[in-house]
């Protein structure tokens, strides 16, 4: 469990999580069905938190991405491939390609 700073960190990324997911699509290949690596996810935190004029260390983004990967996978955001990455589901970020049937 999170404490203090943290707790407050992993609230704001929770309670902004389409705003973060869409700042990870724009850093990184993050598509609906896509696979999405865990140390993308903690220097996505990273910078996410950079650009809200938070600076966090790396242990900081560590602990971030593991409690916030956890709070995905339970909402079935995350789909847990091994350890160190998921696919990700998220319907919002289909990617479609003109002239292919929907």
């Amino acid at each position: 469990m999170l404490r203090g700073k943290l707790n407050e960190y992993f609230n704001l990324l929770k309670n902004e999580d389409k705003q973060f997911l869409t700042f990870l699509k724009a850093k990184y290949p993050l598509f609906h069905k896509s696979n999405f690596f865990y140390r993308d996810f903690q220097y996505g935190i990273r910078k996410y938190m950079e650009l809200k004029g938070i600076d966090i260390t790396y242990s900081e983004a560590d602990k971030l991405a593991k409690e916030l990967a956890s709070s995905f996978e339970q909402q079935q955001i995350f789909i847990p491939v091994n350890s160190q990455s998921w696919t990700l589901n998220y319907p919002e970020f289909v990617t479609v390609v003109p002239g292919d049937p929907l």
